[in-house]
């Protein structure tokens, strides 16, 4: 049978832009968490430990749910299609579970606060499932087109990179006394509303303009019905691990998991750093350092790095471009070491564009490289998985975003930070992982990335073999 939704077509500007105004919800969220998470160590009072385990073990959740959300996406019959209703659904799931997880109080103890955040954010996570997964295989079945799909990626990470341009303003904002005279604590419950509710209006945005075929008449799907579901989950976890059986797919899953997972267990060390080693662990006189790193970086990313690097991909291959942004992200961290100065807030920016590549490109390049791997899936299998692969994928993403966390907390712990007594040693010890373990990372993921195999030239092959396979079917 002829696929319904992939077209080989030039994707018109609108249906790029929506696509990508997602983005900047699939973003969004994590990257305010990413700041508001501050909080509950610095003011809060929860342990490190705890703040790694909040963290990590929605992960855990995620391993069940996403699996599951792919193979619903990838079988629903609809007049909609098939992943339309469901981002709209987890669009409004994600901003209501949002709001309810930051309305916590100092007074109700850390205990209280740990559970009542925990329950909430598990309902968060499942909203984002919900979203993400078929938001994602969206952008898979947009084009079938080698560079279309990379442009169509480009596109959506330079909107959604506009989520790290404006959450790092958010520690300004949250310890302005100005703003939030009780604290950032007070900042987090009122905050909390307006992110969520400009988010969820991004998010509904790919439900409400991407264009998508009635799945109605489709005969292949397998049934979604709970019975059906439950018995077959086995089924469904068979089919995601059946997606690392595809060379090509578990390097690309296994390369991003090592370099966002490296940079998100320092990634939070930025506004501690500047805080207690740039400015002596006064917030207040850090002021808006914390936010420029961010923000800085994400500027340069959105206008240099994903441009370039839809070049660099269109002129030397999509595996050479990887390669050498990631070598050129080294030189950042390293640069790091030597730029953080007391006293010189501003030698840090120098380091930006080098380490804007890192993260700038990784998403650009393994997006497109996973849409070409689900037409590889297709003339394998003879059906089009784009939900079940974009789970997996995503999983690993998330997974990485667990294991920093808990790896972050347990960093701190080793290196005995404490935000009432902040040490010397403790200081060094984090600037040392900000610049060792991201390095590592990128190396750890360039071998493993150095034998992929899908060129231009073979994805042109993999399309003619599909094309003549559902001529026959």
């Amino acid at each position: 049978m002829e696929n319904q939704t992939v077209t080989s077509k030039k994707v018109p500007m609108s249906q790029k832009i929506a696509f990508g105004v997602g983005m900047l919800a699939n973003q969004m969220f994590p990257a305010a968490l990413g700041v508001f998470i501050i909080v509950l160590v610095q003011d809060l009072g929860f342990a490190a430990l705890l703040w790694g385990i909040i963290q990590f073990a929605p992960r855990i959740f995620d391993a069940i749910t996403d699996p599951i959300m792919g193979f619903i996406s990838d079988n629903t019959k609809s007049k909609w299609g098939r992943r339309r209703q469901y981002v709209f659904i987890g669009g409004i799931l994600m901003g209501i579970a949002y709001i309810a997880m930051w309305q916590i109080h100092r007074d109700d103890g850390i205990l209280f606060n740990f559970i009542y955040f925990f329950l909430w954010s598990l309902v968060f996570y499942l909203g984002l499932t919900i979203f993400s997964v078929p938001y994602v295989a969206m952008g898979y079945e947009i084009s079938e087109d080698f560079h279309e799909r990379t442009q169509i990626m480009a596109i959506a990470q330079f909107i959604g990179q506009w989520a790290w341009v404006i959450a790092p303003w958010f520690w300004v904002i949250l310890y302005d006394p100005e703003w939030f005279p009780i604290g950032a604590d007070q900042g987090v419950r009122e905050l909390s509303v307006w992110v969520a509710l400009s988010c969820t209006l991004f998010a509904i945005v790919p439900a409400i303009f991407i264009k998508s075929k009635s799945t109605l008449d489709r005969t292949d799907f397998l049934p979604i019905n709970a019975t059906y579901v439950l018995k077959s989950i086995k089924g469904i976890f068979l089919s995601a691990f059946e997606a690392f059986k595809i060379k090509q797919f578990r390097k690309i899953a296994f390369a991003t998991f090592l370099i966002f997972n490296s940079f998100n267990v320092i990634a939070p060390y930025t506004f501690l750093i500047i805080v207690h080693y740039l400015f002596n662990s006064d917030p207040a006189s850090a002021g808006s350092w914390p936010a420029m790193h961010g923000s800085v970086g994400a500027l340069i990313t959105s206008f240099l790095i994903i441009p370039l690097i839809t070049l660099m991909s269109r002129k030397m291959g999509k595996k050479r471009a990887f390669m050498v942004s990631q070598f050129i992200s080294i030189i950042g961290y390293i640069l790091f070491w030597f730029l953080f100065v007391p006293g010189k807030p501003h030698l840090f920016l120098y380091a930006l564009p080098f380490h804007s590549f890192g993260i700038g490109s990784l998403f650009t390049i393994m997006m497109s490289m996973t849409a070409d791997v689900c037409d590889l899936d297709e003339l394998n299998t003879g059906k089009r998985r784009e939900g079940v692969l974009g789970a997996v994928y995503w999983w690993m993403v998330k997974l990485g975003y667990g294991v920093a966390a808990l790896l972050g907390g347990l960093f701190l712990m080793i290196v005995g930070f404490d935000a009432a007594n902040v040490t010397e040693s403790a200081v060094t010890g984090m600037r040392l992982f900000y610049t060792l373990l991201p390095i590592a990372g990128v190396i750890g993921a360039v071998m493993i990335m150095k034998n992929y195999d899908i060129t231009e030239q073979k994805a042109a092959e993999i399309k003619k073999a599909l094309i003549g396979q559902r001529k026959q079917s």
